[in-house]
């Protein structure tokens, strides 16, 4: 029997973790990535001579990546360097309202409690334990597993789970859920961002949300040179355990032959043959028929408004003035409301948009450089990445942000232009987004069972990335990866080794 060969597209994270997968268990694995380097989200860039994280800042769920490391025969912590986090974000509404919360829950309730009185520490305790119940019903049926229906999901958890599967209160809006714990509305503004981290609105999004609670509460950490460091690191190991990465490899189509995955072909012609292919790329790329007519998906089609959240970011040198700025910084709009409606119904930037600031320089205590330092200042947009938004625009955006901090007492002087990304941006490199970071929006209750599972109905193609189960973010993008690697093992197992003769138009080649 013959290696059995696969192609990753795409260096994601979904697709590196995979490769990685793959590599180890000795499948004969290449990964193809359009851009210059890998990672996909998880990128830096050049600002001012020093590299910025310009994705993802924050590192949970740390035990995937300890079981993909160890399931390649490697250690997270001898790849990467890891710091745990005491104080996992500041929260600031005026310059007189903050709110530090913390990896200890007591320190965290005294903190709320000082914030605004003993019965909402109270009700941050209970939340903190609904929030933990969530997590623990849908770690192993869902998070763990393939792609689930509701009926599906309903077996899983068995006749003893059903009644911790409906006190999660799957038919509730996050924000809605919220109100059982918090009168504050500052509070409920706070765990309501939770649903951002899946690109959502509080507003629609599912009570289930509320599970992001729990994952930051069991642990965030910092990655020494950042969350592209992290990928970089995925990458290398699979690397070493044979897996050949090839960037500036731009995939123009997926191709089939008697109804199954033969192989690719890339922009220049060049065609590889494969036994299997996964796409690591956002579906929708699918769905718009951007890697061929073969691998089309018409279900992966996500109209505008049914698209995650976008953002602009702007990554710039500054010094900070008059805000203790902590390594995680939120600002928060006055009306959480009227924000996401100027987004996701005017479908506009918002005029007071709530700001995320991560001060990248910054320790677990706060202390930074005296000068300049690095800082990624994120605020949320909607995917119409098909229309430009002009400079004026985003001019009016960096003045809304700016007013925002200064609104909580902090001042940025830049050292150097900043470099932005729109959702137009966002677009171009990751197609068929239109700027959408988290895939499909996570709203109503059924919208998680809206993403397409590993598998597709092309044998041989399989999905994953963060726009696929089990969700957006680092790791669960990641674990999309090893479910796709395992579908791959046990579907290619039971199936006869495609020898891989010539594809018509190209050559066969290994």
């Amino acid at each position: 029997m013959t290696e059995k060969r696969v192609i990753v597209v795409g260096a994601g994270i979904g697709g590196l973790s995979a490769a990685l997968t793959l590599a180890a268990r000795g499948f004969d694995v290449t990964v193809l990535e359009r851009a210059a380097s890998v990672g996909g989200k998880m990128r830096a860039l050049p600002v001012g001579g020093a590299a910025i994280e310009a994705g993802p800042t924050v590192f949970t769920m740390r035990w995937v990546f300890e079981e993909l490391f160890a399931e390649a025969g490697a250690s997270l912590e001898s790849e990467v360097r890891l710091r745990a986090a005491s104080v996992l974000a500041r929260h600031a509404w005026t310059a007189n309202e903050r709110l530090d919360l913390f990896a200890d829950i007591d320190a965290s309730a005294a903190a709320v409690s000082a914030f605004a009185g003993p019965r909402e520490a109270d009700g941050y305790r209970r939340f903190c334990a609904r929030a933990a119940e969530v997590y623990r019903t849908l770690e192993g049926p869902f998070i763990r597993s393939d792609r689930p229906n509701p009926v599906e999901l309903g077996k899983r958890v068995g006749l003893t789970g059903i009644g911790d599967l409906w006190r999660i209160q799957p038919f509730a809006t996050l924000w809605s859920a919220l109100g059982d714990y918090f009168s504050d509305p500052r509070l409920r503004q706070l765990f309501g961002r939770y649903a951002t981290y899946c690109g959502a609105s509080p507003f629609a999004a599912p009570a289930t949300l509320m599970l992001v609670a729990h994952v930051e509460q069991a642990g965030i950490w910092t990655v020494e040179g950042g969350l592209s460091r992290l990928a970089r690191a995925v990458a290398d190991l699979a690397e070493r355990r044979g897996a050949r990465i090839r960037t500036g490899a731009h995939v123009a189509r997926i191709v089939t032959e008697r109804g199954r995955i033969a192989g690719v072909q890339l922009a220049d012609g060049e065609r590889i043959a494969a036994d299997a292919v996964i796409a690591g790329g956002d579906v929708a790329a699918l769905g718009a028929g951007l890697l061929g007519p073969d691998a089309a998906r018409e279900g992966d089609r996500v109209p505008a408004r049914e698209r995650s959240l976008s953002a602009v970011t702007f990554c710039l040198n500054a010094r900070a003035r008059g805000f203790p700025l902590a390594h995680h910084s939120v600002f928060f709009s006055s009306d959480y409301r009227a924000e996401f409606d100027a987004i996701l119904r005017g479908r506009r930037l918002p005029p007071d948009p709530t700001v995320y600031v991560c001060a990248q320089d910054r320790d677990d205590a706060g202390a930074g450089p005296d000068g300049s330092e690095r800082l990624l200042v994120l605020v949320n947009a909607p995917a119409d990445g098909e229309r430009r938004f002009t400079p004026q625009e985003i001019a009016a955006c960096e003045t809304s942000w700016t007013k925002r901090l200064a609104a909580c007492g902090l001042k940025l002087e830049p050292a150097s232009p900043a470099a932005v990304t729109t959702p137009e941006g966002f677009g171009a490199l990751f197609p068929g987004t239109g700027g959408a970071l988290y895939g499909r929006a996570s709203h109503g209750w059924t919208a998680t069972f809206k993403r397409p599972g590993a598998r597709t109905r092309v044998p041989g193609l399989y999905l994953a990335g963060g726009s696929v189960h089990p969700g957006p973010g680092v790791p669960m993008a990641a674990q999309s990866g090893r479910l796709a690697a395992a579908a791959l093992i046990v579907d290619l197992a039971s199936t006869p080794t495609w020898r891989g003769a010539a594809m018509s138009g190209g050559t066969s080649m290994r």
